[in-house]
């Protein structure tokens, strides 16, 4: 049982933070996306509208009660209760997933420490399209701070919202998120680490 969340929150964590980790390995010649935030930033001199950390009645921050509460009343959500709520012994976390209605085929929540730090929100791509959500965010909030063929990305100090394709909005905490993407890389150095010593053992 323990695996199978196991596996289940890597998918989910891989999913929150890969396109922010690939876009970090950049090579010899390529922006990296600290310069093309920055490049975005300095482009625009008038400020920027508050990100929301909040989708109709669901909230970052908010308690797994509250998130469960909320889901139950909104219509755009086939929340079946506990049923749909698991506890993830990794960094003792609580991983809730259901299904949606209309728009939103399908929607994540991740909680860390009692607390909503991240939703995903899967669309019905019949229904609705990348243009039309990315265009509305743009009215908005401005151009995204970071923009390639996978995602865009709107980043304040406090919030961290993603449109990826084929068509995913994900909000996240920021705090969380560096702390997150900051244990994704340190992984990943030592992995590199571990191969090269193993290569130089030839």
């Amino acid at each position: 049982m323990i695996g199978m969340y196991r596996g289940r929150y890597l998918l989910v964590l891989a999913g929150l933070l890969g396109a922010a980790l690939a876009a970090a390995q950049t090579g010899p010649g390529e922006t990296s996306p600290q310069a093309i935030q920055e490049t975005s930033r300095a482009g625009n001199a008038e400020e920027k509208p508050e990100l929301p950390r909040v989708y109709r009645d669901l909230s970052l921050g908010m308690s797994l009660e509250d998130l469960k509460g909320a889901l139950k009343q909104d219509e755009l959500f086939n929340f079946r209760g506990d049923r749909d709520v698991s506890f993830l012994p990794i960094g003792e976390q609580n991983l809730v997933e259901t299904t949606g209605f209309s728009f939103i085929k399908r929607a994540l929540f991740q909680l860390r420490s009692g607390k909503l730090f991240a939703m995903a929100f899967t669309m019905n791509t019949e229904l609705v399209d990348h243009y039309s959500i990315f265009t509305v965010f743009v009215q908005k909030y401005g151009e995204p701070d970071i923009l390639d063929p996978k995602q865009a990305v709107w980043e304040s100090a406090d919030t961290r919202i993603a449109i990826e394709r084929p068509l995913t909005v994900k909000y996240m905490d920021m705090q969380v998120f560096k702390e997150l993407l900051d244990t994704a890389q340190t992984k990943e150095s030592q992995e590199l680490r571990i191969r090269e010593d193993f290569l130089n053992g030839f």
